[in-house]
């Protein structure tokens, strides 16, 4: 199918949104149920996944920096009907990725055990946290591709192909997970390492079908020529929106990176709850996080066919939505959490540390969802330097900080994190929330029209 057979003005919000919806809740409940299988195979082998995972998130973020380029800079090239460029985005971008995910996927193989003990964390724990992290680190070279190819498509519109491309990569998960973990069918229990196994796979799978999905819907095909091919005025473009957002993100991991340092001396049952908790609580902005990133697309097309009022509206109505599901979301959780807790650990001392967590969470997630709206919006818009810029100040000023004071210093221990977590979500959104009112393209109108 050709570019301009579509119409990429007029796609809404529902028909982007709900591929992503299920995608994330896809990928989400994978994770959830790889996690379920390791606590009972194992709560240490939970928790050395679960630090390990949180530390390749931070260098997955290094191929979120084209990626996130890439789908607003081509989402504005069609808003803007400017074809041609929109290829050469697309070709830009996995070039740049597949040099990306290279060099990471060697740097992380060969000091992992360095960064994994960085945590504090020994014995069994370290143990399979480092299997994990040396398989796993081996396929983020996948992920980086993935990434790249999954942010074209989307860009496009093709959100259902993305989402189908997800519901196969988990199911080889799954399937792989349940023999690692059960030993079905008479195979042995090979464990973490049979885990992480099943994820290389099935990254191996989505690379490969998304290769095939770029040619078919968008009759481009992507080879080896490209990754020598990117150009140098693509490059520049795209790190310049993308090293912002994603430095956002990476402030963020990093700044998790330290409360957990603080979560590991209050005890293995709160490091453990943790882990189960930010499993769980995934599920309150789901929803958010789909809305949102339909949002973004759509705000990017707007902003590229000069329709600044459109996209101005589009995300104070998003943002209503968001923050109504979340509460809702929330609240749900809050009230009924205790038996889904259980399904993880029937560890009395985590069930002790996790529950009053449960409530705390009512209080973060409608500042998370105004705050990841908003957020994207902005980025849509242009406005890449806002965020990341507030971010820092509030991730380390007020998250980092408070999850001291709170949780360390005054004893309040996993919910004293929780809470200073909140602080640092409604903060960010309320400096989100004024910005967005202030419409931020009326200043580079104003700076472009002065130049002129």
């Amino acid at each position: 199918m050709g570019y301009k057979s579509n119409n990429f003005q007029d796609q809404t919000l529902f028909n982007i949104t709900w591929p992503i919806l299920i995608e994330l809740a896809l990928h989400m409940g994978m994770g959830m149920v790889a996690t379920l299988m390791l606590s009972h195979y194992s709560d240490s082998a939970a928790a050395g996944v679960g630090v390990a995972n949180q530390l390749l998130n931070i260098f997955i973020l290094v191929f979120t920096v084209t990626s996130v380029g890439a789908t607003i800079l081509i989402g504005q090239r069609l808003g803007a009907q400017q074809f041609s460029e929109a290829r050469h985005l697309a070709r830009s971008v996995f070039g740049l990725n597949f040099w990306a995910g290279l060099c990471v996927a060697f740097f992380v193989f060969l000091f992992g055990e360095y960064f994994l003990r960085l945590f504090g964390i020994e014995g069994k724990v370290l143990g399979y946290g480092l299997t994990f992290i040396r398989i796993c680190g081996i396929s983020l070279f996948l992920e980086s591709i993935s990434l790249a190819l999954s942010a074209v498509l989307r860009s496009h519109g093709h959100v259902k192909e993305s989402m189908m491309v997800t519901v196969i990569m988990d199911v080889i998960s799954a399937g792989g997970n349940l023999v690692a973990t059960a030993g079905i069918f008479g195979l042995p229990v090979t464990g973490v390492a049979g885990v992480s196994w099943a994820m290389f796979a099935a990254r191996a799978f989505a690379v490969a079908a998304l290769l095939f999905l770029v040619y078919r819907r968008l009759s481009l095909r992507l080879g080896i020529a490209d990754i020598f091919q990117a150009r140098k005025e693509d490059i520049k473009n795209l790190l310049a929106i993308g090293i912002p957002s994603a430095g956002e993100n990476l402030s963020y991991q990093l700044s998790q990176l330290f409360i957990t340092g603080f979560v590991v001396t209050m005890g293995a049952p709160s490091l453990t709850a943790r882990v189960y908790i930010l499993n769980i609580s995934m599920v309150c902005y789901l929803f958010t996080l789909a809305i949102a990133q339909g949002t973004q697309l759509l705000i990017a097309r707007y902003i590229g066919g000069k329709q600044y009022e459109r996209a101005f509206k589009r995300g104070i109505g998003t943002l209503k939505i968001a923050m109504a599901a979340s509460l809702a979301a929330s609240l749900i959780l809050a009230l009924f959490g205790k038996p889904v807790l259980n399904l993880f650990s029937n560890d009395m001392n985590v069930m002790t540390v996790g529950l009053p967590v449960l409530w705390a969470i009512v209080f973060v997630e409608p500042g998370r969802a105004m705050n990841i709206v908003l957020m994207n919006s902005l980025k849509s818009a242009g406005d890449v330097n806002f965020p990341v810029v507030i971010g820092i100040f509030s991730m380390w000023g007020i998250s980092v900080v408070f999850s001291y004071m709170l949780g360390v210093h005054l004893g309040l221990g996993l919910l004293g994190v929780w809470i200073a977590t909140g602080m640092d979500e409604w903060l960010r959104g309320c400096f989100a929330f004024r910005r967005w009112l202030s419409k931020p393209w009326e200043r580079k109108k104003a700076a472009a029209a002065v130049a002129v």
